[in-house]
């Protein structure tokens, strides 16, 4: 006897896997993922627009070798710095990272985020390559992300300061926003803190590890020392390539006048909204000169020899993508250095990567083994 049909209203059709409804989501990933170099690409073009090619071609005209042997000089002490703040974040998170190879991958990665659209997929490669090549790739991540804050904290402790004393187009609105900016920092703590009994075990502890490797990283009396000088040279260094970029453009700004400028750019190149770094870096000092009445054309100009000037400072990193290409792999560093909660060593070979790794690895772009255990301004800081 067969069964009973269902009516209409309750028979269901599973819905199709290619129907607009499950595509929708890979749509919105990909449109956010392609958000920032639109939005980058977007502000060039009303730059163009506004103001034309003039700027543009003048900077590029007035660099020259002296100039870009500078550069070149700069970027070595800044990017040697850099690699020895990572090497100490890296090692706080218990991971070997020596500091030669260190600054090979911190130039492969200027290079690939100077070269490629968005600005940190150098910083990507980096994190993904040192960690695997580590065997432990969440630590790998946690040290380049936990690197990268530390640069983006001085530079926004230093930015304050500067905004908040130079004369500068934003002095006013600064000091005006900086008591209710101190308010909804101390409220965002009391609302984390009043709200911590209440979250789940498992997400307290997971919270309480994550506190605890920052503070090993950035905070202990071992690594806070180093991770304070080395950031502090790295963003002396950027300025310093800032104030070199607006004696080529022909600004004759002054030091103190340039300062608030700088710090303004350089945190318009944190926003993710670039292409390969351009974008917010120009439209910001071309408006932040203008302000200041320097002159916008000026203040463009300035931006285009600085974005060169970083471009040719991170070529070294070019070198070391091709090099590492044709490199057999040692593994001779890279390796995670744990301790089990008495004290005792971990067995090394526990964390050494698997063969589902490498194979996994070798359609990463520009991957190398990740045997090799190599491994985020500016042009990041």
């Amino acid at each position: 006897m067969s069964a009973p049909a269902l009516p209409a209203d309750l028979r269901r059709t599973p819905p199709r896997p290619d129907t607009p409804a499950d595509a929708a989501p890979p749509a919105r990933r990909a449109l956010r993922t392609h958000l920032g170099t639109l939005a980058g690409t977007a502000v060039l073009a009303v730059l163009l627009w506004r103001m034309g090619t003039g700027a543009f071609l003048d900077g590029l005209r007035r660099i020259d070798a002296p100039t870009v042997l500078a550069a070149l000089g700069i970027g070595l002490v800044t990017t040697v710095f850099s690699a020895w703040r990572w090497a100490l974040v890296a090692r706080g998170l218990r991971i070997r990272l020596p500091l030669g190879p260190a600054v090979a991958d911190y130039y492969r990665a200027l290079f690939l985020n100077a070269a490629l659209p968005g600005g940190i997929l150098g910083d990507v490669h980096r994190a993904v390559r040192h960690g695997r090549g580590a065997g432990d790739l969440g630590r790998g991540v946690r040290a380049v992300v936990l690197e990268r804050v530390a640069g983006q904290l001085a530079l926004i402790g230093t930015g304050a300061v500067v905004l908040l004393t130079l004369p500068s187009p934003v002095r006013d609105e600064a000091r005006r926003a900086a008591p209710l900016v101190a308010l909804a920092l101390l409220g965002a703590v009391a609302v984390v803190l009043a709200l911590r009994p209440h979250r789940a075990p498992a997400r307290r502890g997971r919270a309480l590890r994550a506190l605890g490797e920052t503070r090993r990283a950035l905070l202990s009396r071992r690594n806070l020392p180093g991770v304070a000088v080395s950031s502090a040279v790295v963003l002396a260094g950027h300025l310093v390539m800032f104030a070199l970029a607006a004696r080529v453009a022909g600004s004759g700004a002054t030091p103190a006048e340039l300062t608030p400028l700088a710090v303004l750019a350089l945190l318009a190149m944190g926003l993710p909204l670039n292409v390969g770094g351009w974008g917010p870096r120009e439209g910001v000092t071309a408006w932040a000169f203008g302000a200041a009445g320097l002159g916008a054309g000026t203040g463009l100009g300035v931006a285009v020899v600085y974005g060169v000037l970083s471009l040719v400072a991170s070529l070294p990193g070019a070198v070391v993508l091709v090099v590492r290409r044709f490199e057999r792999p040692d593994g001779s560093y890279g390796r995670p250095v744990r301790f089990s909660g008495a004290g005792s060593p971990v067995r090394r070979e526990k964390y050494a990567p698997k063969d589902s790794a490498r194979l996994a690895s070798s359609s990463f772009p520009f991957s190398a083994e990740p045997s090799e255990g190599r491994p985020m301004t500016p042009e990041s800081v």
